[in-house]
């Protein structure tokens, strides 16, 4: 007879503890306190701050990634999403395709040939709560829901960053609905693209969580913001009524199903 019947195994599960609790806590209160920040300042001081944002909130992404799925899938997550989003940057800011013809401007910091370094961490903030969202949703379409909330999310972004001069467009034809300096191309190659990201993280990456005490509750928060941030914003503090109203639009009804289920539906993997 085995000790082990007298001893079983104990669960392999940790938890986490109060102190990375409390970090995740705090760089994702810091992320949100710098975009709150943003319709309220100009100049030097706005540019810090929008890099800074990006940043922040890439961290809060990969810290939660860290702490619910483990190490291996925050690595993995990060290492993924960055060199893809980079090479995506890369190509559509040489050629064109699929995004349409645009350039960025030297205000967003460091850049890797011509793609600033914080352009790819953008893609970090998004990609993590969109993968969670849209594995919760569906099975079988996680690439398409994942690449329809990269879209719905761009249409909040680019107005915002064409008005700051971060990067410029250069095209004629159709446009995106009420945002004239942005071609509709852009929508199309942040689905494609959206939807490339997120079938390579589902084929990769765990779907379970592995440490106790952690839920969903700071990406779904993350998602949540963005919508109202993203309708507020440009309602009340940037006079873009049209980008509020198309954006909260498009956004709120991929987010919808994702909020019914929170609401409604069975419990997520513990």
């Amino acid at each position: 007879m085995s000790l082990r019947q007298f001893y079983p195994r104990k669960n392999s599960r940790r938890q986490v503890s109060t102190l990375k609790i409390f970090v995740l806590y705090a760089t994702t209160a810091i992320a949100i306190a710098l975009q709150i920040s943003y319709p309220l300042i100009d100049g030097e001081p706005l540019r810090v701050v929008t890099i800074a944002t990006v940043y922040w909130a890439a961290a809060a992404m990969c810290i939660h990634a860290w702490l619910a799925y483990g190490i291996n899938y925050s690595l993995i997550f990060l290492t993924t999403t960055f060199t893809y989003a980079l090479i995506v940057e890369q190509v559509g800011s040489k050629t064109g395709w699929p995004f349409g013809s645009y350039e960025y401007s030297g205000t967003l910091g460091y850049q890797i040939f011509g793609v600033p370094l914080v352009v790819p961490f953008a893609w970090v903030m998004l990609a993590h709560p969109l993968l969670i969202a849209a594995r919760k949703v569906t099975k079988s379409w996680v690439f398409l829901y994942g690449g329809l909330g990269m879209m719905a999310w761009d249409l909040f972004l680019d107005p915002q960053m064409v008005a700051a001069q971060r990067w410029t467009w250069d095209f004629t034809g159709s446009h995106v609905p009420f945002q004239p300096e942005i071609p509709l191309s852009n929508a199309f190659g942040w689905l494609l693209t959206g939807m490339g990201l997120m079938g390579i993280l589902n084929k990769f990456l765990r779907f379970d969580r592995r440490k106790v005490g952690t839920s969903t509750a700071i990406p779904d928060f993350f998602l949540l913001w963005t919508w109202f941030a993203g309708v507020i914003g440009n309602l009340f503090f940037f006079d873009r009524s049209g980008v509020a109203l198309i954006g909260g639009i498009v956004f709120g009804l991929i987010l919808l199903p994702y909020i019914f289920l929170l609401r409604f539906g069975p419990p997520a993997n513990n």
